[in-house]
């Protein structure tokens, strides 16, 4: 005989799947809610000031990567912007149709006399999850994708040791997404998305996403330093 199911046993499945719906588009609105208030993109020149050094990592909304790199001590100034992509001067909007090639990306300057690249790469890791292509959190589309980027093959070499190093320990259980591209552009982004969890800590994408993933960092990266004793 064959057995019967209920049509009723599918709703709260359903009604699972039309929540995550809602809140991601929630979510989305909240974070492009202020993009009409375009206040110039300008080109970044690669050169760090004198016992400076940078570096750039794409890991979804750049909000949420600015606000946790600026955490770590040696780093001296986040900038949010656009890199990895294929058009001259994208903004926000233009970015955000997914055209561009462009990701969501954070220039950090740093002083190598108190960090390494090595271990800023070990926090780009640790900071998102590089398992989810074109997607962090409730963000979906190419321009949140992973991307770790690299001035010199140098720090090529030291980026994919320390993917090999949190793949070991088995920080993710599913294969790392993330693509390598050479830093040959970046676009610092509007105004108003720079510093944007310190001038907007009531948002309601910063409080349901930013901070929360915040935490889940300093969680994870707290627990990583002990495993490495």
């Amino acid at each position: 005989m064959v057995s019967s199911i209920h049509p009723t046993r599918f709703i709260p499945l359903i009604l699972k799947a039309l929540t995550y719906f809602f809140v991601s588009l929630f979510f989305f609105s909240q974070c492009s809610i202020f993009s009409d208030k375009d206040s110039g993109v300008q080109q970044i020149s690669l050169q760090p000031k004198e016992g400076q050094k940078l570096a750039a990592f794409a890991e979804g909304c750049f909000w949420c990567s600015e606000h946790i790199f600026e955490s770590v001590p040696g780093v001296l100034e986040v900038v949010s912007g656009y890199a990895g992509g294929h058009t001259k001067n994208p903004n926000y909007d233009l970015v955000n149709t997914e055209t561009t090639g462009h990701a969501e990306t954070v220039l950090v300057y740093y002083d190598p006399s108190k960090i390494d690249y090595a271990e800023l790469c070990r926090i780009f890791f640790l900071s998102h999850d590089p398992t989810t292509l074109n997607k962090q959190g409730p963000d979906e589309g190419s321009s949140y994708r992973s991307i770790l980027f690299y001035s010199t093959e140098t720090e090529h070499t030291i980026a994919k040791k320390i993917q090999k190093e949190i793949q070991e320990k088995r920080i993710w259980n599913d294969p790392i997404v993330t693509e390598y591209q050479e830093l040959k552009e970046f676009y610092q982004a509007e105004m108003y998305h720079q510093n944007f969890i310190q001038n907007h800590p009531n948002q309601s994408y910063v409080k349901g996403v930013s901070i929360p993933r915040y935490q889940e960092f300093q969680s994870r990266y707290e627990l990583y330093k002990k495993i490495e004793k």
